[in-house]
């Protein structure tokens, strides 16, 4: 689950960043609506979370330029502002949640993977495929109803594949997803990861699909 992150507090940011990255969200930041605007229209995000009083462009502004350029990511917009006003220029320029500073970082993690499971056409918050089950407002994977032991890595590769269940996910969509912005990935990083993947889900669950990327798929 790939977030961008604005907010134009640099220990504010560091801070949720630190949080979100623990609970395997990839982070990228903007402290400014000028980058947030570019980076929203020109990179692959999950969610976005958004501060309305930034520097240069304002955040409503901000969602109205993603959303005329038809994009559909969902959006939390996280302020200090609490007035009716507010909540409604920013629901009108198409935010699908809003919440208030302060704010319990546990109530954002699991209000982004609601907002992320339902962008992904799914409404209740247990997703399976076959005998994988991923609860996406924990976090959790089980397996014929044991839990699933997976790093960081791991963990980013099959949400996003569960999530788009019996779809192709293409690499290049997965590479963006996993890694944050800045990180150098080896060209065969992807590969590794889906193969002990395979080895601890089994096999015949992951089809790679030549030329275009991974499907997840439940047992034949």
């Amino acid at each position: 689950m790939r977030v961008l992150l604005v907010e134009d507090d640099s220990d504010l940011s560091k801070r949720i960043a630190a949080s979100l990255r623990a609970e395997n969200f990839v982070v990228d930041i903007a402290q400014n609506g000028e980058d947030a605007e570019h980076a929203g229209l020109t990179e692959l995000y999950d969610v976005a979370v958004l501060d309305l009083g930034l520097p240069k462009i304002d955040g409503v502004s901000v969602l109205k330029s993603w959303r005329a350029a038809q994009r559909t990511l969902p959006v939390l917009v996280l302020t200090a502002r609490d007035g009716w006003p507010d909540k409604v220029a920013s629901f009108k320029a198409g935010a699908d949640d809003f919440v208030t500073k302060p704010f319990k970082v546990e109530e954002l993690v699991l209000r982004l993977r609601a907002l992320v499971r339902r962008a992904t056409g799914h409404a209740a918050s247990i997703v399976t495929c076959g005998s994988l089950v991923f609860d996406a407002q924990l976090g959790t994977f089980e397996q014929n109803g044991l839990p699933l032991k997976l790093t960081a890595l791991e963990w980013r590769v099959l949400s996003c594949l569960i999530l788009r269940k019996e779809v192709v996910v293409d690499r290049r969509e997965l590479i963006e997803r996993v890694y944050e912005g800045d990180v150098e990935v080896d060209s065969n990083s992807i590969e590794v990861i889906i193969a002990r993947l395979r080895r601890k889900i089994g096999a015949e669950h992951i089809e790679t699909v030549r030329g275009r990327g991974y499907m997840l798929k439940a047992e034949p």
